[in-house]
């Protein structure tokens, strides 16, 4: 461990820098949220506000005073790294957490309830309720949708419409929803899990009155004026397209052109709208209340929010490196086979990649408050990027016009799908258009786009 690494990327989720030992309990709170979160390292002997290094007159004394208040004040036992590094000539003290497998960690002294922390930015927060149950959740193996809800009956599911849905990838019998956990065996009855309601209960508002997104078109760059404002409440495996369509109506994605044909053309990639939309409804925290997700529409900027931090043992950092952890597995399970997401773990770095290709600023991904938010820019930065198959199929457009997606696929020796996925991504980022009736037309072109 480099000091003068730790001073130069700050405090923030997982890194605090501390004077002394003068206020013993805000270094304790700190540790207990880091354990409680994603882990982290404190640093004595540090200024806050300067990040200059102080140092600490008796470092060894220190040493012993912190870790005999850890083992005294903080339950379950927690057993950090504490290290004394050198700086030029004085010394710090390093205390680093790993994140626990005994979690909820908390203050003996304040009890469970009133003494749980959990690590929001740079600052830490009491943990509530709904954060206490899912602190206990995260050391056990179901997730939260995975559980039984033992007042409905199996018919509160609707089968009609999981039917539907599922009829263009597979067959859905009364076993399959137990295979898919939507529904599940509690006390000798067929009950709904939790994500079975979430995701085909006929009366899921009842039990969880949040599970919808609140949509708003702004006036400007910020929330003064309202232009528009929906609540769409279909059911989660259709609210991305519902949302994209509010989104599609707001940024005029779709104009007519020769009559029936149409042309779509995105402003920011469909590509990153629809995972980070996914991901929203994927990732939220279904069993806070209060607040459902929002999908905010700005002349500069979309922002989509999902209630609930990252699943707790994840940073900010880890989730731009690829790692993954699916707070919702029955929701995940089902939206992988209705073909909603593609590959687990890729969302993040599809969204970078659309934008970075179509010109546009990175995404930015925020933890605020309880919520967590990922902001897409539409002003283009930098010219549109493609790779060599790209411009295969746009050598291949520019010479034979329009051309529908087997065509194409023959021509430059792809999957149907796989080519498809290329034609999307290159329509969401304006090089394409796309001719047709709908999304679903089976006579759709593709066209160079004009201009």
């Amino acid at each position: 461990m480099k000091l003068g690494d730790l001073i130069q990327r700050g405090e923030g989720k997982t890194i605090e820098f501390k004077r002394d030992l003068s206020s013993p309990d805000k270094v304790l709170r700190t540790l207990v949220a880091f354990a409680n979160t994603a882990g982290g390292i404190i640093v004595i002997g540090i200024d806050d506000k300067t990040r200059k290094v102080l140092g600490l007159p008796d470092v060894l004394l220190e040493e012993e005073r912190i870790a005999n208040l850890i083992s005294e004040c903080i339950q379950p036992q927690l057993i950090p790294d504490i290290e004394v590094l050198n700086w030029r000539t004085s010394n710090v003290l390093t205390i680093t957490v790993h994140p626990s497998n005994t979690r909820p960690h908390y203050l003996k002294r304040l009890g469970v309830d009133e003494g749980a922390y959990i690590r929001v930015g740079s600052t830490n927060r009491k943990a509530a309720p709904p954060q206490l149950e899912e602190l206990k959740r995260s050391t056990l193996t179901g997730s939260y949708d995975e559980q039984p809800l033992p007042h409905p009956n199996s018919e509160a599911i609707d089968f009609r419409v999981a039917s539907d849905l599922f009829k263009p990838y597979r067959h859905i019998t009364p076993a399959s929803l137990k295979t898919l956990r939507i529904v599940a065996d509690h006390q000798g009855r067929t009950v709904p899990t939790i994500g079975g309601l979430l995701l085909f209960g006929k009366d899921r508002f009842a039990e969880f009155p949040d599970s919808w997104i609140q949509a708003a078109r702004f006036d400007g760059l910020n929330k003064t004026a309202i232009a528009d404002s929906t609540q769409l409440r279909s059911y989660l495996p259709a609210l991305v397209d519902d949302a994209i369509a509010f989104v599609r109506k707001h940024l005029q994605v779709a104009s007519p052109i020769e009559g029936v044909r149409r042309i779509e053309r995105w402003p920011i990639p469909l590509v990153a709208l629809r995972e980070a939309l996914t991901n929203a409804i994927v990732h939220a925290d279904y069993s806070q209340t209060g607040s459902a997700i929002r999908l905010a529409i700005f002349d500069n900027r979309i922002e989509i929010e999902n209630p609930g931090l990252l699943p707790f043992g994840l940073t900010l950092e880890d989730i731009h490196q690829g790692v993954s952890k699916l707070r919702n597995r029955v929701i995940g399970r089902v939206f992988h086979e209705l073909r909603l997401i593609e590959h687990w773990g890729s969302g993040i770095e599809r969204m970078k990649s659309a934008c970075q290709d179509a010109g546009l600023p990175p995404p930015k991904f925020e933890e605020l408050a309880l919520h967590f938010r990922v902001t897409l820019y539409n002003n283009r930065v930098a010219p549109i990027r493609r790779d060599p198959m790209d411009d295969k199929i746009l050598r291949l457009l520019t010479k034979h016009g329009p051309m529908r997606t087997a065509a194409i696929a023959a021509a430059i020796g792809l999957s149907s799908r796989a080519t498809l996925t290329r034609l999307r991504d290159l329509s969401s980022r304006g090089a394409i258009v796309e001719i047709g009736m709908g999304p679903h037309d089976p006579k759709r072109q593709y066209a160079i786009a004009k201009g």
